[in-house]
């Protein structure tokens, strides 16, 4: 009798779909997704983004019946992001009671009210000059903007949003929320905070659909600096100490390292946000025959799943779901 160890033989796992799905370690659902959604002012608008195939800019009706489909196909969680019609040097848009998010929140709430409402929360968007606070001179003044995203937060919680998430990167926002959010009775509203943020060249599509480019310079004073990875774990670990309850990383596919260890080092609920630029790689590829673009949206997806999101932000959230 031979005592030679047989051949170790792992394709028996791979020879048959049934098994390969038993011995799948990593499962995507659509619980796993949340939904970005841009909103601007008007009726019946739905702008394409154009270097972003498949994503619109829409105007609060058109935003709710897009709320209804994404219900319909088992998503359960949507982000929203507000045009307003005017801007202004502090972005008072983004904490106006009547302000776009604010009334897309009660129109979403009223007409399909089981769907789970995130706001990012930032004021990027809202302000004259395209940059995340308030200025002096040409820098972003961290304390006072602070002040304006805990109102803007406390607005959108008002108006009913389920989840709020400060996108700005700013030192102590996240204190200064939670503070403004019980202090109104909101204690139930959790955080969902964008914690390592990275300056990254990958948010270009976004700033199309946002309208949200900076009028001079860049974000590189409060977004992270590409090269470091130990410096988002402490970002990360003052956020929880700021009673965060969700914290993000993003970009996702650039920064699968960086999840990993948010993940192994802290065991929070983790999101990614799979951004713009990601997105629109995958269907530029796609569009011109050089990958397979429904088999590379998914592997995408996956390697951010396995890298340890527990939660993924993503444009492909519905063309996932339907694949799923």
């Amino acid at each position: 009798m031979s005592t030679q160890l047989p051949i170790k033989r792992y394709r028996r796992l791979r020879y048959n779909p049934l098994v390969r799905d038993l011995v799948r370690e990593t499962v995507l659902t659509k619980n796993d997704f949340i939904y970005p959604l841009f909103v601007v002012p008007g009726e019946k608008v739905k702008n394409p983004v154009k270097s972003m195939p498949g994503v619109y800019q829409l105007s609060i009706d058109m935003l709710v019946k897009e709320c209804a489909e994404v219900a319909s196909l088992g998503l359960k969680a949507v982000i929203l992001f507000g045009i307003p019609e005017h801007k202004d040097e502090v972005g008072s848009g983004a904490y106006d009671e009547n302000g776009i998010i604010q009334r897309s929140i009660r129109a979403i709430k009223k007409e399909v009210p089981y769907l789970l409402v995130i706001t990012d929360v930032c004021l990027c968007e809202y302000t004259s000059h395209g940059h995340c606070g308030v200025l002096d001179g040409e820098e972003i003044v961290n304390d006072a903007t602070v002040s304006l995203l805990a109102k803007e937060a406390l607005s959108h919680a008002d108006a009913g949003a389920d989840m709020i998430a400060p996108s700005d990167m700013m030192d102590g926002r996240i204190y200064a929320i939670r503070k403004a959010l019980d202090y109104k009775g909101h204690t139930k509203i959790p955080i969902m905070s964008y914690a390592a943020k990275y300056a990254s060249g990958y948010y270009g599509p976004f700033r199309d659909a946002a309208d949200s480019t900076p009028a001079f310079g860049d974000r590189r004073s409060h977004q992270m600096d590409i090269g470091n990875a130990e410096e988002a774990l402490r970002e990360v670990e003052a956020d929880i100490e700021e009673n965060a309850d969700i914290v993000m990383v993003k970009p996702a596919g650039p920064y699968l390292d960086i999840i990993r260890k948010v993940k192994d080092t802290f065991k929070m609920p983790t999101a990614a946000y799979q951004v713009s630029g990601e997105y629109a790689m995958i269907k530029a590829a796609g569009a011109n025959g050089w990958i397979d673009e429904p088999r590379v949206m998914m592997e995408s997806l996956y390697a951010i799943k396995r890298a340890g999101a527990d939660m993924i932000l993503t444009y492909f959230a519905k063309e996932a779901a339907k694949r799923l």
